[in-house]
């Protein structure tokens, strides 16, 4: 398989089939990093010399070796307060004061399989798809042990990173560090590409060249955040899309956290990502262990296409679970924007007649349907149907709607409460609220205490039961604002750093019951939004919402940037109505269509006021969706254009490369417009593809395309030339399809 240790050299050498990691059990037992690229079948030992660097300290036992030093070698994990300057991966204090990690290897083994992670989402394998090797490293003095584990993905060029961290003495020790995992690249230079931005415009790529500073992104929200996602990519200044190398790092993780990332004097950078240490503090009591959040790492060669391949791959068959983990998802209409708050019952029904009749599989009915809840400012909590909406209950909906032949979706939103809630009188102590002030208040709510057990164990219990009840086939589950006033009256002083981290793993205990008692129920995740769109989030919900913002124009970048990680299978995204309802701009039925399949496809508009020939369309683009769902969904994903030109283009490849799906959306009108020219990629060179489908807006002169069979090499090597489109926003689609033989 994949890792082999060289006794000799005491070197391992985790290979997957394009990449080789390496490292190396130094001096005194330091775990020292060697390499991470390129597949290697020989040691880089050779390649990390001693220097004397002025002021960089030297280990008690190498005092006489000055050109040795823990401040200027490529650590595996690094330490704290032991001569190594850079971004510390661990913090502790003993109970007598003393700072410092200074670890060292102290065992380690190989095994077959992938390892797990007790109450944290982690990747899954079979025995067969991987390895893991465990390092266990040690501080004496601290009585302290770290358990490195790494799982090796052979075919899926992925390396996954974890960490346990263990207290073996007789008094506590308090972590106020705990990384998940650090990576130095001791040579080259490199940039940074990460995906910022705020609520309804998340996931924005930037890339900034990484220079002699540290380079921080993260959120202390509670959440993985609007404002950044917890995944970047370092790669050279010279890659494309198409060549460089490439370094992916996205944690599977959904609370507040930390991706640092330093050059030193030396020149060399490191990598440094796990829950972010501002407030963190974790009472480690004798004998009790602490689980890092999962890091997964993939490399490659061959450009930012290539690695967004791999991690797409990897999300699908090793993240998400579950029936609709490969299973095609219901065409979905979201009452949201249909109705706001102000329906019921019967409103519900013409809204889903009208659905069904126009091929729609899924109705979900959007936040109002509980409490007394008419506007955000009520009810959060009592999750018991409102009778003055539904008077037959949820049960009696549900019904008819399979009735109908539609399966049924409702929204909740458990982690939270509002003031005016039977809840929060009975429990006011259950929201999180410092003693002695009042709360900041988001949205007219409070966040549920989800550190405590009791809480979670109740949550568990009423949604269970509404599930069980009513026979919803989905759920859509929201969190609408981030956490503040961080107290629990359950923790003593001492632990009160514990309850950001502890929420998380409430909320994945809470996620993990419901979806493991209703495994043919499909959970989307939302946090106002793309707020929490994380690998963490993806192991319960195969598919996020993935922006409030349904403007299909806003959502060009928002879903260019998302792209770079996460398959398009797990993005959620929805044909709303026009005029928009966050920007007002106006978009062709058709555009609204083009950018919502590359994503999980769906609706969020009254059907009944549109007109007979919108509706007619509607029909066609959900027939259409069907035919084309097996390429959109396991297909890989191609970025044609970048996110700045006057268009966006895309294409969905079928793995055999037998079918190919073009999209394409100007973003501004020109007069004397230039050629419109594409590049395809990755088809197969030698193959003739016929251009079974066509689709631009109405009255584009389409007579010069009067070619129809392509070479893959003539479409990849001298490209297509499309007709010039007029008017406000338009889009073109093309179908591609190998030559049948016969």
């Amino acid at each position: 398989m994949g890792i082999a240790f060289d006794k000799i050299s005491q070197t391992w050498s985790l290979h997957t089939a394009d990449t080789s990691y390496q490292m190396q059990i130094g001096p005194l037992g330091y775990l020292l990093h060697l390499y991470y690229g390129r597949r290697l079948d020989e040691s880089t030992e050779y390649l990390h010399l001693p220097r004397d660097c002025g002021f960089s300290p030297n280990p008690y036992e190498l005092q006489d070796e000055r050109e040795w030093s823990l401040d200027t070698m490529p650590q595996e994990y690094s330490g704290s307060n032991c001569g190594d300057y850079r971004l510390s991966s661990i913090r502790i204090e003993t109970a007598d004061g003393i700072s410092g990690a200074d670890l060292r290897v102290k065992s380690w083994e190989i095994r077959r399989g992938k390892y797990e992670l007790e109450g944290l989402p982690s990747a899954y394998a079979r025995e067969d798809d991987a390895e893991t090797l465990s390092v266990i490293l040690q501080d004496e003095a601290a009585a302290l042990e770290v358990e490195l584990l790494y799982g090796v993905f052979y075919k899926q060029n992925v390396i996954t990173r974890a960490v346990r961290i263990t207290n073996r003495g007789s008094a506590p020790l308090y972590l106020d560090k705990a990384a998940s995992g650090c990576l130095d690249l001791p040579f080259g230079e490199w940039d940074l590409l990460h995906f910022h931005g705020r609520y309804a415009v998340e996931r924005q790529a930037e890339r900034l060249p990484v220079g002699n500073s540290v380079l921080s992104i993260g959120s202390k929200r509670g959440a993985s955040s609007h404002q950044h996602n917890p995944f970047l990519i370092l790669c050279e200044p010279s890659a494309t899309e198409d060549s460089g190398e490439c370094y992916g790092a996205m944690l599977a993780y959904s609370g507040s956290f930390r991706m640092d990332v330093e050059k030193d004097q030396g020149g060399s950078v490191r990598l440094v990502a796990g829950i972010h240490d501002e407030g963190f503090r974790w009472k480690l009591e004798p004998g009790a262990q602490f689980s890092c959040p999962e890091l997964i790492l993939s490399y490659t060669h061959r450009g930012l296409t290539a690695l967004s391949h791999d991690l797409h791959r990897f999300i699908r068959e090793h993240i998400c679970r579950g029936i609709y983990a490969s299973r095609p998802r219901p065409v979905l209409l979201n009452t949201w924007e249909a109705a706001y708050f102000d329906f019921d019952g019967e409103k519900i029904l013409r809204i889903a007649k009208d659905a069904k009749d126009l091929g729609v599989e899924l109705l979900v009915m959007d936040d109002g349907w509980f409490g007394h809840r008419d506007d955000d400012r009520t009810s959060l909590g009592d999750w018991t149907e409102d009778s003055r909406k539904l008077p037959g209950g949820l049960e009696s909906l549900v019904e008819k709607l399979h009735m109908m032949g539609l399966k049924a979706g409702i929204w909740l939103e458990p982690e939270m409460v509002s003031e005016d809630s039977d809840l929060y009188r009975k429990h006011p102590d259950w929201a999180l609220i410092m003693p002695g002030r009042k709360p900041q208040i988001g949205r007219s709510q409070l966040a549920l205490d989800l550190s405590r057990p009791e809480v979670v164990d109740y949550l568990s219990e009423m949604l269970s039961a509404l599930l069980q009840r009513s026979g919803v086939d989905y759920i859509k589950w929201d969190m609408n604002r981030n956490l503040t006033d961080l107290y629990s009256s359950e923790l003593p002083p001492d632990r009160q750093g514990e309850i950001a981290h502890r929420y998380i793993l409430g909320v994945y205990t809470l996620l993990d019951r419901l979806t493991r008692e209703f495994p043919r129920v499909l959970f989307e995740g939302c946090a106002g939004g793309g707020g929490r769109f994380d690998a963490g989030m993806l192991a319960y919900c195969p598919q996020i919402w993935c922006s409030d913002n349904t403007d299909p124009i806003a959502r060009l970048n928002i879903q260019y940037g998302t792209s770079f990680g996460y398959p398009p299978a797990t993005i959620g995204a929805h044909i709303s109505a026009s005029p928009n309802h966050q920007t007002g701009r106006t978009t062709p039925l058709e555009t609204r269509f083009c950018v919502a399949t590359a994503g999980a496809f769906g609706y969020e508009l009254d059907p009944g006021k549109l007109s007979t020939e919108e509706q007619e369309t509607i029909r066609k683009q959900i027939r259409d969706y069907h035919s084309w769902q097996p390429l959109l969904d396991k297909g890989d994903y191609w970025r044609l254009t970048d996110d700045r030109g006057s268009f966006v283009a895309w294409q969905n490849l079928a793995s055999d490369r037998s079918e190919c799906l073009v999209s394409l959306v100007m973003r501004e009108a020109e007069a004397n417009p230039r050629p419109l020219h594409l590049r395809l990629k990755g088809l197969d060179p030698e193959a003739v593809y016929v251009l079974e489908e066509q689709r631009f807006p109405s009255g584009t002169d389409i007579k010069a395309m009067k070619k129809r069979c392509f070479t893959g090499a003539a479409l990849m090597y001298a490209g297509i030339t499309l007709p010039a489109m007029r008017g406000d926003y338009p889009c073109a689609i093309l179908y591609l399809k190998i030559q049948d033989e016969k």
